[in-house]
């Protein structure tokens, strides 16, 4: 029998164990060997781009989550509990633990199109259920150049991965859509933004090796935030083809909350697997 393990933080040394003992679900496991041998594997020759990642994972710093549904609303209220826990609890465990989520895959194939709708309903869906306001310092407008994601007051970058990238492999997942939860805070400790010097660097190593690593140019979209002309929410879930990809920001967001009270009233997790 598997135990539940959905709605729940976990932190590498227990999903590691739990997929190895086989108390988890075979896509969760799936989803896990696929996310360690991306990051600590090599192609081309090249290691993956970044370098900071390969070390947090080398030395099990991420903690993860496991989401049963793309779009029932108890597995996404479920996140948006887990999310909150990383949120408070994330620099106790490293000042570099990002929160890896692996979503369950659908039953049938979907197009680029169709994760790029799953991937903005999600975010939405976080929103709208977001128990705190949205950050003073964060614009509203996705077409605002320091525009960010934001969920409990945090600005956060999510980076995803999903099954559509032929070409770019640094972000292609064969099991279905993952999303990666970095807070800004994250970037700052590690001292990257794109106003310092180091940051600079990070940000040319790491694209010399992006360019080794998926055979082809960065993507057009990635840049830095908070700088004129670059914008951020393209870069979450990277276009491969750009008929499929939106033209706008697919979001609505104002800062007056709670809209609901779900995240706020009910402390139990509800999905299960």
């Amino acid at each position: 029998m598997v135990d539940r393990i959905s709605g729940k933080l976990l932190d590498q040394e227990t999903l590691a164990r739990r997929v190895a003992r086989g108390e988890a679900p075979d896509w969760v496991a799936d989803h896990w060997c696929s996310f360690r041998d991306g990051l600590l594997g090599e192609r081309n020759g090249s290691p993956f781009p970044c370098y900071f990642g390969i070390e947090s994972v080398k030395n099990g710093e991420p903690l993860y989550a496991v989401v049963p549904s793309l779009t029932d609303k108890d597995a996404l209220l479920d996140l948006g509990r887990v999310l909150g826990e990383y949120l408070d609890s994330w620099q106790e465990y490293s000042e570099t633990a990002s929160l890896v989520t692996f979503f369950k895959p659908p039953e049938t194939e979907l197009s680029e199109a169709d994760y790029h709708e799953h991937l903005w309903h999600i975010l939405q869906f976080l929103h709208v259920h977001d128990p705190e306001p949205w950050p003073e310092e964060i614009p509203t407008d996705p077409d605002d150049p320091y525009w960010e994601f934001s969920f409990a007051g945090e600005p956060i970058f999510p980076t995803c991965r999903a099954p559509f990238y032929e070409t770019r492999k640094s972000r292609y997942c064969p099991i279905g859509l993952e999303i990666t939860f970095q807070p800004r805070a994250l970037f700052e400790t590690l001292d990257v933004t794109a106003d310092t010097e180091k940051g600079q660097h990070a940000r040319e190593v790491i694209q010399d090796r992006l360019e080794d690593y998926d055979g082809v140019c960065p993507h057009a979209d990635i840049g830095d935030w908070g700088v004129d002309g670059d914008r951020e929410w393209p870069q979450y879930l990277l276009s491969a083809d750009d008929d499929q990809a939106p033209d706008d920001c697919p979001i609505a967001v104002s800062r007056e909350h709670p809209k609901s009270r779900r995240l706020i009233d009910d402390g139990e997790p509800v999905a299960s697997i």
